[in-house]
């Protein structure tokens, strides 16, 4: 009975809907068991629904992981770009964007650790994932870098790329030991590093120099 009378909710739930769901059972899943151990009858049985159902918006495993994947990267992305128009102060920018990857690694859903570390790297189109979201967060903070510094685009992107490993490694090692430090505590430290750093170049005109 309880199948019987489950059928007619499913049906009437609209098709995006419905893949929203999908993904959030797949993400519990595959952050909790991993790429490999996840199966799709342990991602269908977590979202209430039939294999058959799963398979009609994800032909294979793959794809579903792929998906998750766009979905979570394409937030972190988002999270940067958005820190960096925050505001036009640098300092503040540096700021707020440590703070877009401490919450992208602290939210209760685990995703970074499909973007961060996931299990499934030596698949090509994992990787060139993974990779794009470390290239076009750096490709964003390397532009205003670029702008206000003088730097060349070459110069401006290792020096992004430093500060994206410096701010998703960190976020990472304080995770699993937030209790020592406190999430803004240790934004805050990190981002006097990284702005002593960062802003010993000074805008192109020359008007802002350094930390003391």
């Amino acid at each position: 009975m309880t199948a019987s009378t489950d059928l007619p909710a499913r049906a009437r739930l609209p098709r995006s809907a419905r893949r929203v769901q999908l993904l959030a059972a797949a993400q519990e899943v595959f952050v909790t068991a991993g790429y490999h151990a996840a199966a799709m009858d342990d991602i269908a049985d977590r979202a209430g629904v039939s294999k058959p159902v799963l398979y009609q918006h994800f032909p294979g495993k793959l794809e579903l992981y792929l998906a998750l994947l766009d979905q979570h990267a394409g937030a972190m992305v988002s999270a940067v770009r958005a820190a960096l128009d925050s505001t036009t102060d640098n300092k503040q920018r540096v700021t707020a964007t440590i703070q877009a990857y401490f919450d992208f690694v602290a939210d209760d859903g685990g995703a970074f650790r499909l973007v961060f570390e996931s299990d499934l790297v030596n698949e090509r189109a994992v990787r060139e994932r993974v990779d794009r979201v470390t290239h076009e967060c750096a490709d964003l903070i390397s532009a205003v870098i670029a702008e206000d510094a003088g730097l060349s685009q070459a110069q401006a992107m290792l020096l992004a790329v430093g500060l994206v490993g410096m701010a998703h490694v960190s976020a990472r090692y304080w995770l699993p030991r937030e209790g020592n430090v406190p999430r803004e505590e240790a934004v805050h430290l990190l981002a006097g590093l990284a702005w002593r750093g960062i802003g010993g170049f000074p805008r192109s005109g020359g008007t802002e120099s350094a930390l003391p």
